[in-house]
């Protein structure tokens, strides 16, 4: 058991995990943040959401295996594009025999599109979902360049298609797969089953279910925010926002091909409104989609694994839902 008087900084200077270390946020160089010299109950206690041990404590016994980290993009593409060098899964078997049998979980972290919150969003959630029986993926994108959506969307098919090349290795199905995201890794998340920009746009299979935590959906939603720029971010999509509100980008509008979509958020968010949830639960029901809403009572964003709020627990609840599914009707499948 990790001692919570460590310190973030001594955790991160582990040689064990060396590779996924300067990842633990992608794009913030934590070694010069006051943050590196916090301990895990500080950070616990003033900072961030999550079970920080737990997410630690699997990392550090996955590294110890030696087989964990994983860039997705051949060596050739990677040398000629420090991005896509950048680009990676960590892999976290579970224990469970049974696990092979089931879908595997890819994790997307959040950060607002120009971070990567492994360290909360990917880690600790992967933990809960291994003691739940289910291998995991957390896959770490690029958060730089432009359009960066489209970049994202090719980092996710390259984890993908490594997988399947390597599903011998992982003891998994390569075509049966859970994609879960936070906020801005909901979003992608979500974008995957829009048709011109997912999945299907990229010649890979439909995902078993969907598991949008806190996610953006809407850019409608968005420029009706005071003082949202709808003109603005051309290096996210490759257009003003308030085109992209009017393309496939935007999620609601674009929800007939998702698969079965359980979503989770808090009644207090108000970095991304529950409504965003809301819009996208309304338009799945009305194609007939399974879609289960639950929204915390209280609480705000990021919440992570929910370890100590009343979101605790989520995952165990995703996870029976999708296997409820599974036990119904053939058209769940």
């Amino acid at each position: 058991m990790i001692p919570g008087t460590v310190t973030l900084g001594q955790l991160l200077g582990d040689p064990r995990i060396q590779p996924i270390a300067a990842d633990a946020i992608k794009g913030w160089d934590l070694s010069g943040d006051a943050l590196w010299h916090k301990t895990l109950a500080q950070l616990r206690e003033e900072h961030f959401g999550g079970d920080l041990t737990a997410g630690f404590e699997r990392l550090f016994s996955a590294a110890e295996t030696g087989a964990w980290y994983y860039p997705v993009y051949p060596e050739d593409q990677g040398a000629a594009d420090e991005g896509k060098a950048g680009v990676n899964v960590v892999w976290f078997p579970a224990d469970a025999p049974e696990a092979g049998e089931r879908p595997f979980i890819l994790l997307v972290p959040g950060g607002g599109f120009v971070n990567v919150w492994n360290l909360t969003e990917g880690w600790p959630v992967a933990a809960q979902f291994n003691r739940l029986g289910y291998h995991v993926f957390i896959l770490t994108y690029r958060v730089t360049g432009r359009p960066r959506l489209e970049m994202e969307m090719e980092d996710f098919a390259a984890a993908l298609r490594f997988i399947r090349t390597h599903e011998a290795q992982f003891g998994v199905c390569a075509d049966r797969y859970i994609p879960c995201g936070f906020s801005a890794g909901g979003y992608l998340v979500c974008l995957w089953n829009v048709p011109e920009k997912g999945w299907k746009a990229r010649g890979l299979t439909k995902p078993q279910a969907v598991f949008p935590v806190y996610p953006l959906t809407s850019w409608k939603l968005c420029m009706q925010d005071e003082g949202f720029d709808p003109e603005d971010d051309e290096a996210l999509f490759g257009c003003s926002i308030r085109e992209a509100a009017e393309s496939a980008c935007e999620i609601p509008d674009h929800a007939a091909d998702f698969p079965p979509c359980a979503l989770f958020l808090a009644a207090g968010d108000t970095l991304v409104p529950p409504e965003h949830s809301r819009r996208l639960a309304r338009a799945l029901e009305a194609h007939g989609i399974p879609c289960r809403l639950e929204i915390g009572p209280e609480g705000g964003h990021g919440f992570a694994d929910g370890t100590g709020m009343c979101m605790a627990g989520w995952t165990e609840r995703a996870v029976c839902w999708y296997e409820g599914l599974r036990a119904g009707p053939e058209k769940h499948r």
